[in-house]
Protein backbone atom coordinates (compact mmCIF):
# COMPACT_ATOMS: atom_id res chain seq x y z
CA UNK A 1 0.00 0.00 0.00
CA UNK A 2 1.61 3.64 -1.08
CA UNK A 3 0.62 5.02 2.66
CA UNK A 4 2.67 8.00 1.58
CA UNK A 5 0.37 9.42 -1.09
CA UNK A 6 -2.39 8.39 0.85
CA UNK A 7 -1.49 10.04 3.93
CA UNK A 8 -0.21 13.58 1.76
CA UNK A 9 -3.92 13.01 -0.04
CA UNK A 10 -5.62 12.86 3.24
CA UNK A 11 -3.91 16.14 4.48
CA UNK A 12 -4.73 17.55 0.84
CA UNK A 13 -8.14 16.96 1.56
CA UNK A 14 -8.35 18.76 5.13
CA UNK A 15 -6.19 22.04 3.95
CA UNK A 16 -3.01 21.21 4.76
CA UNK A 17 -0.81 21.34 1.86
CA UNK A 18 3.16 21.35 3.28
CA UNK A 19 4.22 17.85 3.98
CA UNK A 20 7.19 15.98 4.44
CA UNK A 21 8.52 12.32 5.92
CA UNK A 22 11.77 11.13 7.67
CA UNK A 23 12.92 8.19 9.26
CA UNK A 24 12.20 7.41 13.25
CA UNK A 25 15.57 7.13 14.46
CA UNK A 26 18.50 8.27 16.50
CA UNK A 27 19.14 11.78 15.73
CA UNK A 28 23.02 11.36 17.31
CA UNK A 29 24.33 14.09 14.87
CA UNK A 30 22.41 16.36 17.19
CA UNK A 31 24.78 15.48 20.26
CA UNK A 32 27.93 17.68 19.53
CA UNK A 33 25.64 20.75 19.28
CA UNK A 34 23.56 19.77 22.06
CA UNK A 35 26.56 19.40 24.31
CA UNK A 36 27.98 22.69 22.78
CA UNK A 37 24.40 24.56 23.58
CA UNK A 38 24.88 22.77 27.63
CA UNK A 39 28.39 23.77 27.81
CA UNK A 40 28.09 27.46 27.01
CA UNK A 41 24.94 27.61 28.94
CA UNK A 42 22.42 28.54 25.88
CA UNK A 43 19.74 26.35 26.95
CA UNK A 44 16.62 27.94 28.44
CA UNK A 45 14.12 26.88 30.74
CA UNK A 46 11.63 25.69 28.45
CA UNK A 47 14.11 23.42 26.74
CA UNK A 48 14.82 19.59 27.54
CA UNK A 49 17.72 18.98 29.56
CA UNK A 50 18.38 15.53 28.58
CA UNK A 51 20.62 15.05 25.61
CA UNK A 52 19.50 11.25 24.99
CA UNK A 53 15.76 12.25 25.14
CA UNK A 54 16.33 15.01 22.77
CA UNK A 55 17.70 12.47 19.90
CA UNK A 56 15.67 9.65 20.75
CA UNK A 57 11.88 9.88 19.63
CA UNK A 58 11.70 6.29 20.43
CA UNK A 59 11.07 7.20 23.55
CA UNK A 60 7.74 8.09 22.49
CA UNK A 61 6.98 4.96 20.46
CA UNK A 62 9.69 2.07 20.42
CA UNK A 63 7.93 0.98 17.13
CA UNK A 64 7.99 3.82 15.56
CA UNK A 65 9.48 3.98 11.90
CA UNK A 66 8.53 7.37 10.05
CA UNK A 67 8.24 10.70 11.88
CA UNK A 68 5.79 13.00 9.53
CA UNK A 69 6.61 16.51 9.71
CA UNK A 70 3.65 19.00 8.73
CA UNK A 71 3.66 22.75 8.34
CA UNK A 72 0.84 24.99 9.57
CA UNK A 73 1.07 28.13 8.04
CA UNK A 74 -0.53 30.96 10.55
CA UNK A 75 0.57 34.52 9.01
CA UNK A 76 -3.58 35.53 7.86
CA UNK A 77 -5.25 38.12 6.40
CA UNK A 78 -3.67 41.06 7.56
CA UNK A 79 -0.48 43.49 7.36
CA UNK A 80 2.38 43.94 10.11
CA UNK A 81 1.19 46.64 12.17
CA UNK A 82 4.77 48.00 13.36
CA UNK A 83 3.28 49.23 16.78
CA UNK A 84 1.45 45.64 17.53
CA UNK A 85 3.02 44.52 20.74
CA UNK A 86 1.67 41.03 20.28
CA UNK A 87 4.33 38.51 17.89
CA UNK A 88 1.84 37.61 14.59
CA UNK A 89 2.02 33.90 15.69
CA UNK A 90 -0.51 34.47 18.93
CA UNK A 91 -3.13 36.80 17.18
CA UNK A 92 -5.48 33.82 16.82
CA UNK A 93 -6.88 30.91 18.41
CA UNK A 94 -4.14 29.22 20.58
CA UNK A 95 -2.28 27.01 17.83
CA UNK A 96 -2.21 24.16 19.94
CA UNK A 97 -5.30 23.48 20.15
CA UNK A 98 -5.88 24.04 16.48
CA UNK A 99 -2.75 21.75 15.54
CA UNK A 100 -3.68 19.05 18.07
CA UNK A 101 -7.67 19.09 15.94
CA UNK A 102 -5.45 18.61 12.35
CA UNK A 103 -2.74 16.07 13.85
CA UNK A 104 -5.70 13.85 15.45
CA UNK A 105 -7.99 13.42 12.00
CA UNK A 106 -4.50 12.13 10.35
CA UNK A 107 -3.78 9.83 13.45
CA UNK A 108 -7.37 8.63 13.04
CA UNK A 109 -6.83 7.88 9.00
CA UNK A 110 -3.64 6.54 10.05
CA UNK A 111 -5.49 3.84 11.82
CA UNK A 112 -7.94 3.31 9.53
CA UNK A 113 -4.67 2.04 7.23
CA UNK A 114 -3.95 -0.54 10.13
CA UNK A 115 -1.18 1.78 11.65
CA UNK A 116 -0.59 3.29 15.24
CA UNK A 117 0.70 6.87 15.52
CA UNK A 118 1.38 9.58 18.10
CA UNK A 119 0.69 12.95 17.63
CA UNK A 120 2.97 16.32 19.05
CA UNK A 121 2.40 20.27 19.10
CA UNK A 122 5.28 21.74 20.68
CA UNK A 123 5.47 20.25 24.16
CA UNK A 124 7.68 17.49 23.24
CA UNK A 125 11.35 16.47 22.95
CA UNK A 126 11.79 16.32 19.48
CA UNK A 127 14.07 18.57 17.38
CA UNK A 128 11.40 19.83 15.13
CA UNK A 129 12.68 22.38 12.66
CA UNK A 130 15.80 19.42 12.40
CA UNK A 131 13.24 16.72 11.59
CA UNK A 132 11.27 19.18 9.35
CA UNK A 133 14.07 19.62 7.22
CA UNK A 134 15.03 16.21 6.96
CA UNK A 135 11.75 16.12 5.54
CA UNK A 136 12.25 18.47 2.91
CA UNK A 137 9.59 20.80 3.59
CA UNK A 138 11.74 23.65 4.48
CA UNK A 139 15.32 24.96 5.15
CA UNK A 140 16.61 26.31 8.92
CA UNK A 141 17.66 30.26 8.19
CA UNK A 142 20.06 31.83 10.01
CA UNK A 143 17.48 33.16 12.39
CA UNK A 144 16.92 29.34 13.23
CA UNK A 145 13.93 29.33 12.01
CA UNK A 146 12.38 26.55 10.06
CA UNK A 147 11.67 28.70 6.25
CA UNK A 148 9.19 27.41 3.89
CA UNK A 149 8.72 28.23 0.29
CA UNK A 150 5.29 28.50 0.38
CA UNK A 151 4.83 30.74 3.25
CA UNK A 152 8.52 31.37 4.89
CA UNK A 153 9.01 31.12 8.48
CA UNK A 154 5.61 31.87 9.04
CA UNK A 155 4.26 28.59 9.84
CA UNK A 156 3.89 26.11 13.30
CA UNK A 157 5.31 22.58 13.01
CA UNK A 158 3.77 19.33 14.40
CA UNK A 159 4.91 16.04 13.94
CA UNK A 160 3.02 12.37 13.89
CA UNK A 161 5.24 9.53 14.72
CA UNK A 162 3.91 6.27 12.71
CA UNK A 163 4.48 2.58 12.56
CA UNK A 164 4.01 2.31 8.91
CA UNK A 165 6.62 1.81 7.22
CA UNK A 166 6.54 4.79 4.98
CA UNK A 167 8.71 5.49 1.60
CA UNK A 168 11.36 8.51 2.25
CA UNK A 169 12.30 10.29 -1.00
CA UNK A 170 15.63 10.63 -1.41
CA UNK A 171 17.64 13.78 -1.64
CA UNK A 172 16.46 14.94 2.14
CA UNK A 173 18.82 13.17 4.13
CA UNK A 174 20.69 16.70 4.89
CA UNK A 175 23.53 16.43 7.01
CA UNK A 176 24.20 18.67 10.13
CA UNK A 177 27.02 20.32 8.68
CA UNK A 178 25.23 21.09 4.97
CA UNK A 179 22.25 22.50 6.97
CA UNK A 180 24.59 24.93 9.06
CA UNK A 181 26.45 26.36 5.95
CA UNK A 182 22.96 28.44 5.63
CA UNK A 183 23.40 27.89 1.55
CA UNK A 184 19.59 29.27 1.18
CA UNK A 185 20.13 32.38 3.12
CA UNK A 186 23.53 33.29 0.86
CA UNK A 187 25.87 36.51 1.73
CA UNK A 188 22.17 38.09 3.97
CA UNK A 189 22.19 38.87 7.40
CA UNK A 190 19.23 40.90 7.73
CA UNK A 191 18.33 38.99 10.36
CA UNK A 192 21.48 38.89 12.68
CA UNK A 193 21.40 43.22 12.07
CA UNK A 194 17.71 43.30 12.60
CA UNK A 195 17.89 40.91 16.03
CA UNK A 196 17.64 43.87 19.35
CA UNK A 197 19.91 41.56 21.34
CA UNK A 198 21.93 39.86 19.10
CA UNK A 199 20.20 36.53 20.38
CA UNK A 200 21.39 35.61 16.73
CA UNK A 201 24.67 36.21 15.30
CA UNK A 202 27.23 33.90 12.82
CA UNK A 203 28.61 31.34 15.68
CA UNK A 204 25.75 31.21 18.43
CA UNK A 205 21.95 31.38 18.94
CA UNK A 206 21.31 32.63 22.67
CA UNK A 207 17.54 32.09 23.00
CA UNK A 208 18.10 33.16 26.68
CA UNK A 209 18.45 36.95 25.66
CA UNK A 210 15.74 36.55 22.75
CA UNK A 211 13.19 38.80 23.20
CA UNK A 212 10.10 36.40 22.16
CA UNK A 213 11.78 34.72 25.29
CA UNK A 214 12.33 37.58 27.68
CA UNK A 215 8.69 38.55 27.32
CA UNK A 216 7.85 34.97 28.64
CA UNK A 217 9.79 34.96 32.14
CA UNK A 218 7.98 35.01 35.21
CA UNK A 219 11.31 37.49 36.39
CA UNK A 220 13.13 39.52 34.33
CA UNK A 221 15.77 42.29 35.04
CA UNK A 222 15.01 45.92 34.79
CA UNK A 223 17.76 46.09 32.02
CA UNK A 224 14.92 44.92 29.44
CA UNK A 225 12.39 47.02 29.81
CA UNK A 226 13.65 49.88 27.63
CA UNK A 227 15.36 46.49 25.46
CA UNK A 228 11.53 45.41 24.98
CA UNK A 229 10.59 48.49 23.52
CA UNK A 230 6.39 48.06 24.29
CA UNK A 231 6.40 44.59 23.48
CA UNK A 232 4.13 42.27 25.47
CA UNK A 233 4.31 38.58 24.15
CA UNK A 234 6.76 37.80 21.51
CA UNK A 235 9.19 38.81 19.09
CA UNK A 236 9.09 38.98 15.00
CA UNK A 237 12.15 41.37 14.47
CA UNK A 238 14.51 38.33 12.82
CA UNK A 239 10.88 37.18 10.66
CA UNK A 240 9.79 40.96 9.85
CA UNK A 241 12.71 41.73 7.95
CA UNK A 242 13.33 38.34 5.83
CA UNK A 243 13.42 38.25 2.52
CA UNK A 244 11.64 35.27 2.29
CA UNK A 245 8.82 36.53 4.12
CA UNK A 246 8.30 39.13 1.73
CA UNK A 247 5.77 37.58 -0.77
CA UNK A 248 4.60 34.65 1.28
CA UNK A 249 1.21 32.88 0.73
CA UNK A 250 -1.19 33.42 3.32
CA UNK A 251 -3.12 31.02 5.65
CA UNK A 252 -6.46 29.24 5.21
CA UNK A 253 -6.78 27.83 8.54
CA UNK A 254 -9.93 29.64 9.58
CA UNK A 255 -8.87 29.48 13.87
CA UNK A 256 -6.00 31.29 13.11
CA UNK A 257 -7.85 34.28 11.60
CA UNK A 258 -6.45 37.60 14.25
CA UNK A 259 -9.05 38.01 16.61
CA UNK A 260 -9.56 42.08 16.81
CA UNK A 261 -8.92 42.70 20.52
CA UNK A 262 -5.03 41.48 19.66
CA UNK A 263 -4.69 43.69 16.51
CA UNK A 264 -5.99 46.56 17.84
CA UNK A 265 -4.29 45.52 21.99
CA UNK A 266 -6.03 47.65 24.74
CA UNK A 267 -2.90 48.36 27.14
CA UNK A 268 -5.02 49.60 29.63
CA UNK A 269 -7.40 46.76 29.67
CA UNK A 270 -4.23 44.76 29.94
CA UNK A 271 -2.61 46.59 32.89
CA UNK A 272 -5.86 46.30 35.13
CA UNK A 273 -6.90 42.61 33.73
CA UNK A 274 -9.46 41.15 35.20
CA UNK A 275 -10.03 37.02 35.47
CA UNK A 276 -13.17 37.20 33.54
CA UNK A 277 -11.64 39.23 30.63
CA UNK A 278 -8.47 37.04 30.62
CA UNK A 279 -10.43 33.89 30.63
CA UNK A 280 -12.89 35.25 27.90
CA UNK A 281 -10.32 36.33 25.81
CA UNK A 282 -6.64 36.36 25.95
CA UNK A 283 -6.76 32.49 27.08
CA UNK A 284 -7.61 31.39 23.62
CA UNK A 285 -4.06 32.24 22.54
CA UNK A 286 -1.11 31.30 22.87
CA UNK A 287 -0.02 34.88 24.70
CA UNK A 288 -1.89 32.89 28.12
CA UNK A 289 -0.03 29.96 28.83
CA UNK A 290 2.36 31.44 31.41
CA UNK A 291 -0.94 33.22 33.13
CA UNK A 292 -2.53 36.87 33.54
CA UNK A 293 -0.21 38.27 35.53
CA UNK A 294 2.65 37.96 33.34
CA UNK A 295 0.46 39.54 30.48
CA UNK A 296 -0.10 42.44 32.92
CA UNK A 297 3.47 42.50 34.47
CA UNK A 298 4.26 43.18 30.33
CA UNK A 299 1.45 45.61 29.36
CA UNK A 300 2.48 47.71 32.78
CA UNK A 301 6.61 47.48 31.20
CA UNK A 302 4.83 49.00 28.03
CA UNK A 303 3.74 51.71 29.80
CA UNK A 304 6.90 52.61 31.23
CA UNK A 305 8.81 52.40 28.22
CA UNK A 306 6.72 54.80 26.90
CA UNK A 307 6.89 57.52 29.26
CA UNK A 308 2.96 56.72 31.04
CA UNK A 309 4.01 55.39 34.48
CA UNK A 310 1.92 58.81 35.78
CA UNK A 311 -1.10 57.46 34.04
CA UNK A 312 -0.90 54.02 36.22
CA UNK A 313 -3.56 53.67 38.81
CA UNK A 314 -1.79 50.90 41.40
CA UNK A 315 -4.92 50.71 42.90
CA UNK A 316 -6.70 49.21 40.27
CA UNK A 317 -3.77 46.33 39.59
CA UNK A 318 -5.08 43.17 41.30
CA UNK A 319 -1.81 41.11 41.26
CA UNK A 320 1.04 41.47 44.04
CA UNK A 321 3.21 40.27 41.35
CA UNK A 322 2.60 43.06 39.10
CA UNK A 323 2.48 45.47 42.16
CA UNK A 324 6.03 44.72 43.21
CA UNK A 325 7.07 45.03 39.70
CA UNK A 326 5.76 48.83 39.54
CA UNK A 327 7.13 49.77 42.83
CA UNK A 328 10.53 48.26 41.37
CA UNK A 329 10.31 50.10 38.14
CA UNK A 330 9.88 52.95 39.81
CA UNK A 331 13.13 53.02 41.47
CA UNK A 332 15.28 51.24 38.41
CA UNK A 333 17.84 53.40 37.40
CA UNK A 334 17.36 51.41 33.99
CA UNK A 335 14.06 52.97 32.50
Amino acid sequence: MDYKNLIIEYCNKIGLDTIGFTECREFTELIPFYEYRKEKSLENEFEEKSIELRINPKHYMTEGKTIISIAFPYAYDFDYDESSCFSKYTMGLDYHIVIKKYLNSICSFITSLGGKSMAFVDNNTLPERYIACLSGIGFIGKNNMLITKKYGSYVFLGEIITDLNINISKGHENHLETINLFKECGECSICLNSCPTKAINNNIRNSNICLSYITQKKHIEDIWVNKLEGRIFGCDSCQKFCPFNKKTNLSKIEEFKPYNFMKNADIEELIYLDNKNFKEKYNLTASAWRGKSLLQRNALLRYFYLGKKDDININKINSPYVKDYYYRLLKSKEI
